[in-house]
């Protein structure tokens, strides 16, 4: 951790503290599955079918590949191999992206509760010292 987060630590209240432990950062898992909840939902889950099928389509044609007997046809599958490998090594990327920016949002979402928790304390300080 660096000074600026055990600043913050130390100004956090015991309340604040279990508020914040609570919407903490939940597990690679529950990230990853996550993503197929939500508006963008329909699109994660058609990357992520087109992926496997790019993959088992990878799959095959790397194997025809390794099992031809005509070199033509061995790089022609080759050349297919590399493409679906490619397509599924994008789809991976665009997903890991989405959850890095899930991952932000909820950073984002952890500051606008404190922000308000903030504003609610100085409102409720204001109203005492103002009877």
């Amino acid at each position: 951790m660096s000074k600026t987060d055990d600043m913050i630590e130390r100004a956090l209240s015991a309340e604040d503290r279990e508020l914040l432990a609570r919407h903490g950062e939940p597990g690679y898992f529950t990230q990853a599955f996550g993503l197929f909840r939500g508006p963008q939902g329909g699109v994660i889950w058609l990357t992520y079918l087109s992926s496997l099928a790019a993959f088992a389509g990878f799959a095959y044609a790397f194997w025809q590949m390794w099992t031809a007997d005509d070199i033509l046809v061995s790089m022609k599958f080759g050349v297919l191999a590399v493409v679906l490998f490619q397509c599924t090594a994008i789809a991976k990327s665009f997903l890991g992206a989405r959850m890095e920016s899930n991952r932000s949002l909820r950073e984002l979402k952890r500051v606008e509760l404190q922000v308000a928790m903030l504003r609610d304390a100085v409102s409720d300080d204001a109203r005492t010292a103002s009877k």
